[in-house]
């Protein structure tokens, strides 16, 4: 029997797709959690009227300030700085300086600055007892802040040269520590319990702190 030549083509009864999916948007919307930025949680520091003089005094020391202007000239420590390659080994004093020890155990891990100076290598020990503990500078590394500011009109590249610089500052550190060089204890794999055991030994009571200030208008 010949099939009907005016039979029509089969369609989908799609009249009811649009219900379907305004239902499957609802429980989309329902279920899905959502993350939302809550920010940073600061301590703001009491207004200048109110605050102690040693206490600003010690809130100075702490920090290491590093400027950069709209035409790439540094500032560091409030003086001027024409070779950017000085910067690591600055910051590795700074965070080594031990000026003030302090027994009061801070961050996740509660170790005290006196309890991270005991745990460093004989060398590492003479070279802050020869060369740093100055008051002028940070009490120790609970409390050292390595601060980099830029100028909007300042370079990309002069940037990233300043940041490499504090990392590898912070590296040299933690590889000395367990006797590694900066560039081992950049490589080590935390995936492997070994190295990841150096890694965290490393840096037990010495965070690395670098704060990226927000860039000033060019010029200012």
């Amino acid at each position: 029997m010949a099939r009907s030549k005016n039979r029509g083509s089969q369609e989908v009864n799609a009249g009811s797709m649009a219900d379907i999916a305004f239902l499957l948007l609802i429980f989309f919307l329902v279920t899905t959690q959502i993350a939302t930025n809550k920010g940073l949680t600061l301590l703001l520091p009491p207004k200048q009227d109110e605050q102690d003089p040693d206490q600003v005094k010690q809130q100075e020391r702490n920090i290491f300030k590093i400027q950069v202007n709209s035409l790439n000239q540094l500032l560091v420590e409030d003086e001027r700085l024409d070779d950017p390659s000085v910067i690591g080994d600055m910051v590795y004093d700074f965070i080594l300086n031990f000026g003030k020890m302090s027994d009061v155990k801070k961050g996740p891990e509660k170790v005290s600055d006196r309890e991270t100076y005991e745990s460093l290598p004989s060398s590492m020990k003479a070279y802050i007892n020869n060369r740093l503990r100055s008051e002028k500078s940070s009490d120790g590394p609970n409390a050292a802040i390595v601060s980099l500011k830029a100028d909007r009109g300042s370079s990309y590249e002069i940037f990233i040269e300043i940041l490499d610089e504090l990392n590898e500052a912070y590296n040299r550190v933690y590889g000395e520590r367990v006797g590694l060089t900066d560039e081992e204890f950049r490589k080590l794999n935390r995936n492997d319990p070994r190295d990841l055991d150096l890694y965290e030994r490393a840096r037990l009571g010495i965070p690395k702190a670098i704060s990226i200030a927000e860039p000033s208008k060019v010029g200012g």
